[in-house]
């Protein structure tokens, strides 16, 4: 068990526990090679680290610290990637080549093997907190970490649904002998698989299980473990892709009655040391050590004249905004923006613009640790035309660069790393959800709750409310609901989703494509912008057999009662 134990200490590192203590406990036990279950299960503290490893499913998509096909937000209108081939990056063939899925394969979106992976260790624990935990700490301690485990487990499931549709249910009770159903008998290899709306109802009863048996805090030294609020605000989000509304308002109003609440500062709430307390927005996170457990979120994100202002060459701006994101951030008045009328009313396309747009978009002429940005060709920043060959080389195609999640004035990226938290689920969105949730419910009883939902995200940023007369009916609802998502949620990996459990991901991207500005430099130090295309002339695709992938040949070869998704 020595190497599971190792992976499991990684994983408590990542969320920020003390660990000194429990690893001398957990080391002390046994000086031989492998650490025994009686030696995981010795103490509790040497049992808790080993139960939190479950979380590592969190950790495989964190948007801060992805693996190099995780950032789903370039999947979409909102975001691009400016790579073709290199960094592994598989966005803008996903997006431009039809060969990217195939039968057998879900392409860059596979989660199928991992995913069946992470649940099966998920089983084990579950049963192994019965064989160990029980009998060492009792049934209220068990209860607590069964929750944990299944608040994960129930992740898991909501990563396959969301890509498969309906999936093969395995627990730790569902063995052909009651046991943990780990595949290894006959009967347990050859399962059908559920509906998508048994699937679904499997997850959303094991958030509603883990909400009530969570606890609503933890002593400092376990901090970032699920919560209450942590299993309330998933299942708000996931009883969405159920069609649940009802199950999605309880959740949001759960969350509420808990205490979230939005955080004052938009801004803040992504900043690491930002002296802000954010606790009552982020209702679970994943946090990093500084100088211990880092990723590479600055390198890989911050915009192109930092390589000459650090003197280094090791910073590409992987993933930047595209133009139909920027244009979607209204004016500080609530005015929409549009290219063909701001100059009416406003001197250049950025000033003047809401707070969201300021702390997600940096844009030619923005403030950036001591310089102003110059996305403007021929700019410190620069502007490279996307091609289907290789890479922009760090430069935006897009005339923008991502600032959510940059930690301004951190120097010691180059160094130590990054080590910026990922705000997993928050209460915003929360408060989005249970707009939707009211206006799918039943708008014409339910609109002014829906529309308080979403102008309490609103009025954080100072913007006006938005009323009956802006939205009459459930249609014009969920426009400005789409909209408010996709400004709040930037970059955090909802866009994509959102879109396909909304069926418009065929209107949205198929046959389409997203945009940047190209901007020139004028000889009075005007600015003149250009729409430009930013796919290299390729147009989108999503027909609509992407709404369900296929399922990898593996399982289709060794399971004899798994049957595949249609058009595959």
């Amino acid at each position: 068990m020595k190497k599971r134990t190792i992976i499991y200490l990684l994983t408590i590192a990542i969320f920020g526990f003390s660990l000194s203590s429990c690893i001398e406990d957990v080391l002390d036990i046994d000086n031989t090679k492998d650490l025994s279950n009686i030696a995981i299960w010795s103490t509790e503290k040497a049992a808790d680290m080993y139960v939190t490893a479950s979380y590592k499913t969190f950790t495989d998509v964190s948007q801060v610290a992805s693996s190099r096909r995780n950032f789903y937000d370039s999947y979409s209108d909102l975001m691009k990637s400016t790579s073709w081939d290199i960094y592994n990056h598989p966005y803008n063939k996903s997006l431009l080549q039809a060969s990217s899925f195939t039968t057998g394969s879900a392409g860059a979106l596979d989660s199928w093997s991992v995913y069946s992976e992470r649940i099966r260790r998920a089983n084990v624990l579950l049963n192994e907190i019965k064989d160990f935990g029980v009998p060492k700490f009792g049934e209220e301690w068990a209860d607590i970490r069964r929750a944990e485990v299944r608040f994960s487990r129930a992740f898991s499931y909501f990563r396959l649904i969301r890509v498969y549709g309906g999936v093969i249910i395995r627990t730790d009770v569902s063995g052909v002998n009651g046991g943990v159903d780990d595949g290894v008998n006959y009967d347990d290899i050859h399962r059908a698989r559920a509906s998508e709306e048994e699937s679904w109802e499997f997850v959303i009863n094991e958030l509603k299980w883990a909400a009530e048996n969570l606890p609503d805090s933890w002593p400092a030294e376990w901090k970032g473990r699920a919560t209450k609020k942590s299993a309330y605000g998933l299942l708000s989000r996931i009883a969405l892709f159920a069609g649940e509304w009802q199950i999605a308002v309880d959740a949001a109003e759960k969350v509420k009655e808990l205490g979230g609440g939005l955080a004052s500062d938009y801004a803040k709430v992504f900043q690491v040391d930002g002296g802000q307390d954010n606790s009552a927005e982020i209702l679970f996170e994943l946090s990093y050590l500084e100088g211990t457990i880092t990723h590479n979120f600055d390198s890989y994100n911050r915009p192109f004249g930092d390589r000459a202002a650090y003197n280094h060459n090791a910073i590409y701006a992987e993933h930047v905004p595209t133009g139909d994101l920027a244009d979607l951030y209204e004016f500080a008045d609530g005015t929409d923006f549009n290219w063909n009328t701001y100059d009416e009313y406003y001197e250049d396309p950025y000033t003047n613009r809401e707070p969201r747009f300021h702390a997600t978009i940096l844009y030619n002429g923005s403030k950036w640790e001591g310089r102003l940005i110059e996305t403007y060709v021929g700019g410190t920043d620069g502007f490279t035309q996307f091609q289907q060959s290789s890479s922009t080389g760090g430069r935006t195609p897009t005339g923008y660069y991502l600032r959510k999640y940059l930690q301004e004035g951190y120097s010691d990226f180059i160094s130590k790393g990054s080590y910026q938290y990922d705000a997993v689920i928050r209460y915003a969105e929360v408060l989005l959800n249970k707009a939707e949730a009211y206006a799918q419910l039943n708008y014409t009883t339910y609109y002014k709750e829906a529309l308080d939902a979403l102008n309490e995200v609103r009025q954080r940023v100072n913007l006006p409310a938005k009323t009956i007369s802006d939205a009459p009916n459930k249609e014009s609802f969920m426009t400005l609901l789409r909209k408010e998502r996709s400004v709040e949620l930037a970059g955090e990996g909802f866009r994509y989703w959102d879109l396909r459990r909304w069926r418009l991901a065929e209107s949205v991207i198929n046959g389409k494509n997203a945009y940047g500005v190209k901007i020139t430099k004028n000889a009075d130090d005007t600015f003149t912008y250009e729409k430009v295309d930013i796919d290299g002339g390729s147009k989108r695709i999503f027909p609509e057999r992407y709404y369900y992938f296929s399922l990898p040949t593996a399982e289709l070869a060794n399971n004899k009662l798994c049957e595949n998704n249609p058009y595959w």
